[in-house]
């Protein structure tokens, strides 16, 4: 696979902004609603960061790890933190395929 062929360049990320042209009302909705969930409520901002840094990692998004980790660092989220939101979340992940083989 030659560089042009990766799936996941980081300059795909900024192509992001095309779909408020292609698709304007669904992607308003979208970064209302990402603004919103990831908002100081309840919960703490860094919080609700750990919480996304850890579903990145499950999820597998490089773009959304890149971009999660560098906002929960400006929340002052020490490497254990997020260290142990991802265990967290390996945890759950590995669980879910453990219970689904309980199906066979």
């Amino acid at each position: 696979m030659n560089q042009n062929d990766s799936l996941y360049k980081k300059s795909h990320f900024n192509r992001l902004g095309e779909f408020s042209t292609l698709s304007p009302e669904s992607f308003k909705t979208f970064v209302a609603f990402d603004r919103k969930a990831l908002s100081e409520g309840k919960l703490t901002a860094k919080l609700k960061e750990l919480i996304a840094v850890a579903v990145a990692h499950t999820t597998g998004c490089p773009h959304c790890i890149d971009f999660h980790v560098k906002q929960v660092k400006k929340h002052r989220a020490s490497r254990e933190e997020m260290a142990e939101s991802i265990m967290v979340a390996t945890a759950l992940k590995a669980g879910s395929a453990l219970a689904h083989g309980s199906m066979l």
